[in-house]
């Protein structure tokens, strides 16, 4: 019956909703990150200083934390076309409005209201992916599907957005990005299922299909420590998002170019470590791959803290770092909180754990490095980022295993002893 279970899988429709969630979850990426190399230029015109620039990112992430806790258990009621589709109309349209704010009061409360569908669309569509997915494929599907927040978000955009800047005002390079947003939410509504718990119940080693409180999920060992796990790569992935791109052109005295050349190192980076790693450890295991990456982090972190105006070594530095980081990133949201619960507390689980991490990672990180930024000076907010790694370095010894091979390979002696 497994047997044949398994030959029918439709790998047409898996890749096709990998497919478009990637793409959607990519949008989420301009829209969310595109202002940042755009923030020079802005504090300029709308008279905002460095803690303005905490707070507006910071309003964004606690909304989309916020967001997501609570959508995501809706999601597992609902289903998760019933979010998502929504979710990716209204973040869409709310980028573009971004550009017409006049001050820092307006940009705040258009990011926030951006940022609650965005948090939306995050955990529906992480789950909604591991559905659509064969097991033995989950680390690397999750990993195409995150992988593009970081490639089109981190990556393409801060040279998009700098090259815009010569021909086009920063209010209007806003506005270019709802079209998209729109053309896939339809193509969406034409192709994404709803899947029900009883097949998904396969993704998680509990194989538990059964309904329970969404409370349940802090029962799950790995819940909490995802939960400490998130707030430390979500501060160190944001002090170096939101501010990094001052601190190169205040401190180290970068050209505009120079500085969106730099920036883009944290999307390629992230592109990579989220497509490589989290496929590795659908064969090594979730948990070596882990500890590898918050060494692996610390160590460029560090690097780049001592580098200076080098632009091809920072860009090498950032783009390591943020390699292990968007690994530590995806492979909590994903495998590590979807494989540890039951079925019907997936999308509870993930969003639980994107929603605290942004709240206090992604939220009073910022607002935490603006303050350091402005009384102490700007090169000390990596700091901030090195102390993140260190905590997260015990949760990820700590963690329990849940990939499936791995699980196979444990069982495997005790089958040989039957």
């Amino acid at each position: 019956m497994e047997h044949n279970r398994v030959s029918r899988w439709d790998i047409a429709y898996e890749w096709r909703a990998v497919a478009l969630l990637s793409l959607g979850f990519g949008l989420v990426g301009i829209d969310r990150f595109m202002i940042m190399p755009l923030f020079p230029v802005m504090m300029t015109d709308l008279h905002l200083d460095y803690q303005d620039l905490g707070h507006i990112t910071g309003a964004l992430a606690v909304a989309w934390g916020i967001s997501a806790m609570f959508m995501g258990n809706l999601s597992d009621r609902v289903g998760h076309r019933k979010v998502i589709i929504p979710a990716i109309i209204v973040f869409s349209l709310l980028a573009g409005l971004s550009g017409l704010a006049t001050g820092v009061g307006s940009l705040i409360l258009i990011r926030a209201v951006m940022g609650f569908a965005e948090g939306a669309y995050t955990p529906a569509s992480i789950i909604a992916t591991l559905d659509a997915s064969k097991p033995t494929r989950h680390g690397r599907n999750i990993g195409i599907q995150q992988m593009a927040l970081p490639l089109f978000g981190l990556g393409i955009a801060p040279i998009l957005v700098t090259q815009l800047l010569k021909v086009l005002p920063w209010h209007w390079i806003f506005s270019v990005v709802s079209i998209p947003g729109l053309l896939v939410a339809y193509l969406m509504f034409k192709v994404l299922r709803n899947t029900q718990a009883s097949p998904a119940a396969q993704h998680t080693p509990t194989h538990d299909a059964a309904t329970h409180k969404w409370t349940d999920v802090i029962r799950y060992r790995n819940i909490p420590l995802n939960i400490v796990g998130m707030l430390c790569w979500l501060t160190c992935l944001v002090v170096l998002s939101a501010l990094f791109p001052s601190y190169l052109i205040d401190y180290l005295h970068l050209s505009m170019q120079q500085m969106g050349y730099v920036l883009s190192a944290i999307g390629f980076g992230g592109t990579i470590g989220t497509l490589v790693m989290p496929a590795l450890s659908d064969r090594l295991g979730r948990k070596p791959v882990m500890v590898f990456s918050v060494i692996g982090a610390a160590v460029f972190l560090f690097l780049l803290m001592r580098t200076g105006a080098n632009p091809t070594f920072l860009f090498t530095y950032l783009t390591l770092t943020l390699l292990f980081v968007f690994s530590l990133i995806t492979l909590t949201v994903g495998p590590l909180s979807a494989e540890s619960v039951p079925a019907k507390l997936m999308s509870t689980a993930s969003g639980l754990v994107v929603g605290i991490g942004e709240v206090f990672g992604g939220g009073l990180a910022p607002a935490i490095a603006g303050y350091i930024a402005k009384h102490f000076g700007i090169q000390y907010i990596m700091h901030l980022g090195l102390a993140a790694l260190a905590i997260g370095f015990v949760v990820a010894l700590s963690l329990k295993e849940t990939a499936p091979s791995r699980a196979r390979v444990q069982a495997a002696p005790a089958v040989a002893l039957d």
